[in-house]
């Protein structure tokens, strides 16, 4: 009998008449596998006989998923309710500026940092440094400790971030409020998707975590927000370049990861080879 693993979207059955049971693990946990689902898949409906998954559905294992797996549950609303708005949302006229949700809601920040360009500079000053601590940490983790996970992330990750800026230029909003102290400083052109201020901090916020440097990980995850609210106030980013930054830093981080496992992975093999060939030789 073939096995699957995960946590399962329906009850367990028992193995001796493979209806669904009340019971659980004897060790409290939910369980990892689903004797009926198993058994369908070998004797049923995949090999042509027996009922479709969904007619063994029942209330209780509707209650069982709603309950369990309530996440996946709510996102389900979510794409029910997201059909709804994109079949009737208006769609913004060619010649308007665009329309992001989270220029309306720091629209007061923006009008403060316009009539005050003494605290926008001082705010861009400790954004600079922000990226600057970043960037430290991320090359401090490959020179000095020897880990290059988070620079490799980062080499990733700003590559792929030019070439998606370079290939689709957004604009640049009307009530942007630059600063020569920002970053970058001179306040020069800059790609605006994704955000590269927001997935640095994400790869060097992850590393953090791996490493068990909690307090300083909360520490930069706070100062992320922060910078998110300055760039969201002085319009020097989009809504979706912030939340696409996010996704971007645990993604690059993740391909890292692999690349790190694979080169790790080839270098063990090449070893074992390079071993046999000289135990070969000897004998």
């Amino acid at each position: 009998m073939s096995t699957e693993t995960g946590v399962p979207l329906r009850r367990r059955s028992t193995s001796l008449n493979g209806y669904h049971s009340n019971d659980v693990s004897f060790d409290g946990t939910v369980p990892l596998m689903e004797h009926n689902i198993v058994k369908k898949t070998d004797d049923g409906y995949a090999n042509g006989g027996g009922k479709a998954s969904f007619m063994t559905w029942t209330a209780r294992d509707a209650i069982y998923v709603a309950r369990v797996h309530w996440i996946p549950c709510v996102f389900a609303v979510g794409v029910l309710f997201f059909m709804g708005v994109e079949y009737t949302l208006q769609m913004i006229p060619a010649r308007s500026e665009p329309f992001d949700i989270g220029f309306v809601v720091t629209r007061s920040l923006n009008r403060v940092l316009a009539n005050s360009p003494g605290l926008n500079t001082v705010l861009a000053a400790l954004n600079t440094v922000f990226v600057g601590m970043q960037t430290t940490y991320i090359v401090w983790t490959w020179l000095m400790e020897g880990r290059p996970r988070a620079t490799i992330s980062a080499c990733f990750m700003f590559t792929c971030r030019g070439i998606l800026g370079y290939s689709t230029q957004l604009p640049l909003p009307q009530e942007f409020l630059g600063s020569g102290v920002d970053f970058p400083v001179g306040n020069v052109s800059f790609f605006l998707f994704y955000s590269g201020h927001v997935a640095g901090s994400m790869i060097a916020s992850l590393d953090m975590r791996r490493m068990q440097r909690l307090r300083l990980a909360m520490l930069f995850d706070i100062l992320n927000v922060l910078q998110s609210i300055r760039l969201l106030g002085t319009r020097g980013h989009y809504t979706i370049d912030l939340a696409v930054g996010v996704g971007a830093g645990i993604l690059f981080d993740s391909l890292a990861g692999k690349y790190e496992e694979m080169m790790s992975k080839r270098h063990n093999l090449a070893n074992g080879f390079s071993l046999i060939s000289k135990d070969s030789l000897d004998n």
